[in-house]
């Protein structure tokens, strides 16, 4: 029997079902719907996550939400979404893949078609670079939905930023401070950090202030 869901998780529930049926085409299930879903939310519930939990989850479908008018198919982008990070370990660097398999055994359970399914993990793989090819309208919609939380009012950004650091609790100061300031500058340097018109309008200027922000914290 699968556990009694809080009211966060009955609202994450209902926006899988929609999710799905939509994706499927089909107001009908034929097995129980809400199996992979639960699955999901308790790994997105694991105790060794601080930032990647049920929270960043909905506020990542929440961002697709605001870009869906820009990706070919959405509904694939939010199924990306529940599986992006839904294989977490902090001192891995398979977690994308990980998950992506996770997300090609577990959707031939829902109906979806191969071709479906085969989309979905490329998109979950995809943000391991955060890098989508030029065109690739539902990976420049799951990137930078996963990547908005870089525009976050300062308050809530420090919050993330804070709630990395405890995920990383493991590495001494002096490392996870090295370590962060070089994905900082990594971001910096990019062209661009947002590939929406949305998102380069509204969320590029934040992040990098942001992000210089907590560049200039680190240092010693």
């Amino acid at each position: 029997m699968a556990p009694t869901a809080d009211h966060g998780d009955t609202d994450l529930r209902a926006r899988w079902l929609t999710t799905l049926l939509r994706a499927r085409d089909t107001d009908v299930c034929v097995y129980d719907p809400y199996r992979i879903a639960d699955n999901l939310i308790e790994r997105w519930a694991e105790p060794q996550r601080r930032y990647h939990t049920t929270e960043h989850l909905t506020a990542v479908l929440d961002h697709i939400d605001v870009l869906d008018d820009h990706a070919d198919d959405a509904d694939l982008v939010r199924l990306a979404a529940w599986f992006h990070d839904a294989v977490y370990l902090p001192d891995r660097s398979t977690n994308e893949e990980r998950s992506a398999r996770l997300a090609e055994r577990a959707l031939p359970e829902a109906g979806l078609t191969e071709a479906q399914i085969a989309e979905v993990a490329r998109l979950v793989r995809l943000t391991t670079s955060h890098d989508p090819a030029e065109g690739d309208h539902n990976g420049e919609v799951l990137c930078d939905a996963d990547l908005a939380v870089l525009a976050a009012e300062p308050a809530a950004y420090a919050a993330y930023a804070a709630a990395v650091r405890e995920e990383y609790a493991f590495v001494p100061d002096e490392a996870f401070r090295a370590g962060r300031a070089a994905v900082l500058h990594q971001l910096l340097a990019l062209p661009r950090l947002f590939r929406t018109e949305h998102g380069a309008t509204h969320w590029e200027g934040p992040a990098r202030e942001n992000l210089s922000t907590e560049l200039a914290l680190l240092a010693p």
